[in-house]
């Protein structure tokens, strides 16, 4: 914890294409050596590939898988007279928020279709 206080959150701005900020954090998660461009390219075609597979749109296409995959709970070691015990604990929707999309992108990348377009759709 700093010493002068807490440091504000800096907000990402909502992506151009589809105006949601949790696309842009998405983007962000997926950018590998700052290459911003590419991974922009990368999301916005394999939501155009999700939009003509399912024939609906793909923001509401991945804010559905979003909600399939964000965690509610998660256990921390509690230590209870000498023993740990697991203790589960509900989520903060802003970690549920994170760690939803850095297991989709970890997921996405171990999957073994050709492209990362193909990947991610």
């Amino acid at each position: 914890m700093p010493r002068k206080g807490n440091i504000p959150k800096r907000e990402v701005l909502p992506d151009p294409m589809y105006g949601s900020k949790v696309v842009t954090k998405l983007i962000n998660n997926l950018m590998v050596d700052g290459k911003k461009g590419k991974s922009q390219r990368i999301v916005y075609d394999a939501f155009a590939i999700v939009a003509e597979k399912t024939g609906e749109e793909a923001l509401e296409v991945f804010n559905k898988a979003m909600d399939n995959i964000m965690p509610v709970l998660e256990v921390k070691a509690r230590r209870v007279g000498g023993a740990n015990y697991q203790v589960p604990i509900e989520v903060r929707p802003e970690r549920r928020q994170t760690l939803g999309l850095r297991w989709l992108v970890k997921y996405t990348r171990a999957r073994g279709e050709k492209g990362m377009v193909e990947k991610a759709s």
